[in-house]
């Protein structure tokens, strides 16, 4: 399907409303439009690449000299401007002659619109219907989900492909999704899930809150937007992390694995979009590969966050190939002892120990988790300190024990590979 031109964009509501009168550049009607712009400064010719519509006030024009207008234009061209559209009334009484004169020497589409409509509905109206004609143009052969849009926007996000904020914005838009600027966005990669109603309904029990969803292969992904009324409703500490968590944790079928990413504002970019997305899928990989350092849940989902594997994500940041020999040089010379004990003697003196440092050191909670009693386990950690031949509750030593443990799981749960081992992607 060929690409939307300026014709097409002047029959747009809102370009309509605005009462567009051309003045120059009749030839060029047919040009194709890749973008629509807004600047209130006459040097927006700076961040033209070629093919976009420049809407301006004027305001910058109104001072200006007859050869600094007359630059302007021929800036404009010389970056390939599909066309300008000033905003004439107001800033701008009415249309510089030496503008029209250029711009038809040029053979630049002059647009001026002589009824005030709010810019962003025109930016909004035109780049939907830009991004909306190339969704619908690619070829489905190129393009694994065919022509499901929302697939293409969140597989985009989630590998990280180079986008800019308004083709996000356009393309979520296309899909119904609208967060507010407020709004607290979280990624979410589901394993396992049959269909998408895993997410709906986590989203109907948060209070319906918007999801931009879809299922690939074997996997269903998500961003799940939160208001920051709804962010308040739940929670008073507003750990919207954890609020998800609990909602997947409700409603997800036995057997299904969810990670959560960490949440970010809707309005601080698409960066920021695809780094809570990379954050979830990076997680389930692990939460699917590495083992648990704690009891599982029996009969239910797992359900998961990238703050609870940060140690995780870390410490494969690369790849678990491209990290095992430092990840078991690591676990060597801060475990070697407690390892060469466990092979001879089999006993969960490793497991003891990373649940009790990951628990604060806290007798009570590490005896209920392992389900033993306090006597056994102050056996157990005796044990470990005379085999470390150091006391396990040195501050010092936390962070230690904490990677090498983790490593230790790492390099266990994940066997080498030639294709590079585990993905890591956050």
């Amino acid at each position: 399907m060929p690409a939307l031109t300026l014709r097409d964009i002047l029959a747009l509501d809102p370009v309509r409303g605005s009462e567009p009168e051309l003045l120059a550049g009749e030839g060029a009607l047919d040009r194709p439009v890749r973008w629509v712009h807004s600047s209130e400064v006459y040097e927006g010719a700076n961040f033209l690449d070629g093919g976009e519509l420049l809407l301006t006030n004027g305001f910058g024009l109104t001072d200006a000299d007859e050869d600094t207008r007359r630059r302007y234009v021929r800036e404009l061209t010389a970056r390939g401007a599909a066309g300008l559209a000033v905003e004439v009334g107001r800033s701008l009484v009415r249309m510089p002659e030496e503008v029209v004169d250029e711009a038809r020497r040029l053979g630049l589409p002059l647009l001026a619109l002589h009824r005030v409509v709010p810019f962003v509905r025109i930016t909004e109206a035109a780049n939907r219907a830009i991004v909306a004609r190339g969704l619908s143009g690619r070829a489905a052969s190129m393009r694994p989900w065919g022509g499901d849009h929302t697939a293409a926007l969140l597989a985009d996000l989630a590998d990280g492909q180079a986008l800019n904020q308004p083709e996000v914005e356009a393309r979520a838009a296309l899909a119904g999704f609208h967060p507010g600027p407020g709004a607290r966005l979280v990624g979410v990669s589901a394993h396992g899930a049959r269909e998408l109603g895993v997410v709906d309904r986590a989203a109907r029990s948060l209070g319906g809150v918007a999801v931009l969803r879809a299922a690939f292969p074997g996997d269903v992904l998500a961003l799940v937007a939160m208001p920051d009324d709804a962010v308040r409703g739940v929670t008073a500490r507003r750990d919207v992390v954890r609020a998800v968590q609990e909602a997947f944790r409700t409603v997800a079928e036995a057997g299904t694995t969810v990670a959560v990413g960490h949440a970010v504002l809707a309005g601080g970019g698409w960066l920021r979009w695809s780094e809570t997305l990379r954050a979830a899928r990076t997680t389930l990989e692990l939460a699917l590969t590495v083992p648990s350092a704690e009891p599982g849940p029996t009969g239910g989902p797992v359900v998961t966050s990238s703050r609870a594997l940060t140690l995780e994500r870390e410490l494969t940041r690369g790849g678990v190939d491209a990290n095992r020999d430092r990840l078991a040089r690591l676990v060597q010379h801060t475990l070697g002892p407690l390892l060469a004990w466990e092979a001879a003697h089999p006993s969960d003196l490793v497991r003891t120990l990373e649940i009790h440092l990951r628990h604060g050191c806290s007798p009570t909670r590490t005896a209920a988790l392992l389900h033993i009693g306090r006597q056994s386990l102050y056996q157990r950690l005796e044990r470990i300190e005379s085999l470390l031949g150091l006391e396990i509750d040195d501050p010092d030593l936390l962070g230690e024990l904490l990677a090498a443990l983790c490593a230790h799981r790492i390099v266990r749960g994940v066997p080498a590979t030639a294709g590079g081992g585990l993905r890591t992607v956050a």
